[in-house]
């Protein structure tokens, strides 16, 4: 009989989230973990350094995608294009388990990229209920849907969270991924009971359990997935045993990440946990919802986005609350931090040439001007450069816009798709038909120009890189393209970068070569198209078709 590979075998036992500064121990060391999950928002682009890791880690472990942004309780944005990514995702990964959250993210006009809470209604279920068969039927499997913790809660809730995924998963035939640190977050925040909760979920519907930090504040519990897990969340991870039976289990942990060996640890208490705990057992309670919706689900959610955006928001949004009020200012915190995150991502040197405080306080302003538009944080932030032309506090620093045009090039080469095909050849085309000939350049290819010393600003900001430059007024052309799993910044010619940009715009190899010639006379052809050919610069050819009139 045929062993089956550690990475098709189900999600077992204990596993911890693969991130960055453990990409490195997992291709060389393979460290000893049942299974390991990613957000799957980082990885629907499909392309760049992280796709490359997940691929080669996905060879040898179980993978489990965690999704944040399809926001399943949605009145207004739901993306089909995102779903889409996410089917074409979990098609070509072949996760072991796929899970989103029992919350909603979008308004008509923006994304908030938040788990944000739900009315725990009859108009809520119906629209979760749909929205769930549908993400199912489009990746073709069964999903879990995890509770979340929660800030605030509303007035007319028509019965509980555990309740309200308990008649989920009866009407969808979707699971449950319990989170025991979300529900001791709920306890703290609200007064809820978590092994009630508990109870309340049907034995069979719990595929996976979350393990993970928080942190006390003056306003409540946060759910920060910073710390280890605290002695009453590994009670609450017992009890969950008893009833539910050893359940795929993952340690989360996602800010402030401690090394590797921490999460291995917590892992590996998670296992041992598991081994002394019984098989699950008690008798499934049954739970109804009240059909008739209590509140306007819309009218709700338009209500609180507009408190995140505006803190004067909050006096129409309280009387729909059952008390905490004050506690919106969580999400509108996490609002911006999503932001900053995000931009910090795409514009590091941005952010270190202006400092820290400066950079978030023009994040918030950005923010709010151009909010998000898509579930992927990744595409947040392509309007900033323009933005900065115009924003006053940066007037002083004229090359800051071309700055971040050149590390938003850098930040959509990272994210671009692969194209490792064969060179090609000009083998067999003839003068004539290689000038009317088009090109089509590498997907992880951009080109930069400016009159500013844009790319030996860049490079200053690089690990190693060379000193602050002398001259910032220095017209600059450069190509930006990603090698596999690295992105470079190269410098080129004015004469290069007008051949390749009109070839970029469709024009055909005899107009980029005399947009190169007008620029400079001496230009080499030769040398030139030797390096776009072998340098995988250029990717395709496509000939002229000629029509018999």
């Amino acid at each position: 009989m045929p062993v089956m590979a550690a990475a098709d075998r189900p999600a077992q036992g204990a596993g911890i989230g693969l991130r960055p500064p453990h990409y490195r121990a997992f291709l060389d060391d393979k460290p000893a973990v049942g299974w390991v999950e990613v957000h799957t928002e980082n990885f629907v682009a499909r392309g760049g350094h992280d796709w490359h890791v997940l691929r080669a880690v996905r060879r040898d472990y179980p993978v489990s995608l965690h999704g944040v942004g399809l926001g399943l309780g949605s009145v207004h944005g739901f993306s089909d294009g995102h779903l889409a990514r996410v089917a074409a995702l979990v098609a070509a990964i072949e996760p072991a388990l796929v899970s989103e959250h029992l919350a909603w993210g979008a308004l008509r006009d923006r994304q908030l990229n938040d788990l944000l809470p739900l009315p725990l209604d009859g108009a809520a279920l119906d629209l979760v209920a749909t929205r769930v068969m549908r993400v199912q039927d489009a990746l073709k499997r069964r999903i879990l849907v995890e509770n979340v913790s929660t800030y605030v809660r509303f007035a007319d809730d028509a019965t509980s969270e555990a309740g309200f995924l308990a008649e989920l998963a009866r009407r969808t035939g979707c699971g449950v991924l319990l989170d025991v640190n979300n529900l001791y977050v709920n306890e703290r925040n609200h007064g809820e009971d978590p092994y009630a909760a508990i109870a309340a979920l049907p034995r069979a519907s719990v595929g996976e359990i979350h393990l993970g930090g928080h942190l006390v504040t003056a306003d409540g519990v946060i759910d920060h997935h910073g710390a280890r897990v605290a002695p009453p969340v590994w009670d609450l991870y017992r009890a969950a045993l008893g009833r539910f039976g050893a359940v795929p289990t993952l340690v989360e942990w996602d800010t402030d990440l401690p090394p590797l060996a921490v999460l291995l640890d917590e892992a590996a208490r998670a296992d041992a946990i598991a081994a002394a705990a019984g098989q699950g057992a008690g008798s499934d309670i049954i739970v109804t919802v009240d059909p008739a919706p209590r509140v306007d689900l819309d009218a709700v959610q338009q209500a609180f986005g507009t408190a995140l955006f505006d803190a004067a928001g909050d006096t129409a949004l309280a009387p729909l609350l059952k008390g905490g009020a004050h506690r919106v200012g969580i999400y509108r915190g996490n609002l911006a931090a999503h932001w900053t995150r995000a931009l910090a991502s795409a514009y590091p040197v941005l952010r270190r040439l202006v400092g820290g405080d400066f950079f978030e306080a023009l994040a918030g302003v950005f923010g709010r001007a151009h909010p998000a538009r898509d579930p992927d944080l990744n595409r947040f932030g392509e309007a900033l450069p323009d933005f900065l032309a115009g924003f006053a506090p940066a007037a002083g620093y004229p090359y800051l816009p071309d700055v971040a045009r050149l590390e938003w090039s850098v930040h959509e080469a990272w994210f671009a798709p692969d194209d490792d095909g064969p060179a090609p050849t000009l083998a067999g085309l003839a003068p004539d038909a290689f000038e009317a000939a088009r090109a089509v350049l590498h997907p992880a290819l951009r080109l930069h120009a400016s009159p500013w010393a844009t790319v030996a600003l860049w490079r200053a900001h690089q690990d190693g890189g060379p000193a602050f430059p002398d001259v910032l007024r220095a017209d600059t052309h450069a190509l930006v393209r990603r090698a596999r799993v690295t992105v470079a910044v190269e410098a080129i010619g004015p004469a290069e970068y007008a051949a390749l940009a009109c070839l970029a715009h469709g024009g055909t190899f005899g107009a980029a070569l005399d947009a190169a010639f007008d620029v400079d006379g001496d230009f080499d052809v030769a040398a030139h198209l030797r390096r776009w050919l072998d340098g995988r610069i250029v990717r395709r050819i496509v000939r002229r078709i000629v029509t018999a009139q």
